[in-house]
């Protein structure tokens, strides 16, 4: 894996790495554009948020303090970048992180070919290690800022969690995924 920082995306989908269009390939039905795409991940990141804390509220009410609060809720700050990073290691060739803080967003793009399952992974890797794993064991404990933590670093995959529905629900068994630009594709071998 060869990565590469650009910056700040300047919402030109064309300015985005990209390779020839495999022959066959299908676009996903997706979000056409990064408007689009914040509003369906941070209302998803939301959603996933409140079903997560509503839950650590009440496990973790007896181990409730304003410090581990505090700590809880912005401490996924600082993983934003480990965050890509993971999804980054899943690539095996060039990969490109962004930012558009503008629309609260940060994402990596790839234009190499991937399995249907390895896409998957990809997409869900960071929110497993930062998210439902600290979230898990800040319930078991209880730890009101471990749960917080993860409850919020999971809802940090609204985009994901975007991705992964999109796989699964429009992807066959043995196709491969690949990001042209801004979108991403879907075809199957011969």
């Amino acid at each position: 894996m060869r990565l590469h920082y650009k910056g700040a995306y300047d919402l030109d989908p064309a300015s985005l790495p990209h390779a020839p269009h495999r022959p066959g390939a299908v676009p996903f039905r997706e979000a056409k554009d990064t408007k689009a795409l914040s509003m369906i991940a941070n209302g998803l990141c939301v959603l996933v948020i409140i079903l997560l804390a509503a839950p650590a509220f009440q496990r973790c009410r007896g181990t409730f303090n304003t410090g581990q609060m505090i700590a809880g809720c912005f401490l996924p700050m600082a993983v934003l970048l480990p965050h890509e990073l993971l999804h980054a290691v899943c690539f095996r060739e060039d990969v490109y992180i962004y930012t558009n803080l503008r629309q609260g967003m940060l994402f990596v793009v790839g234009p190499e070919d991937m399995s249907r399952s390895r896409f998957i992974f990809m997409s869900l890797l960071p929110n497993l290690v930062f998210g439902l794993t600290p979230y898990i064991i800040g319930m078991a404990l209880p730890n009101m800022a471990l749960a917080m933590f993860g409850a919020i670093c999971t809802g940090m995959g609204g985009g994901d969690y975007y991705n992964v529905f999109n796989t699964l629900t429009q992807v066959p068994k043995g196709g491969r995924v690949y990001n042209h630009g801004f979108n991403s594709y879907w075809y199957l071998p011969k």
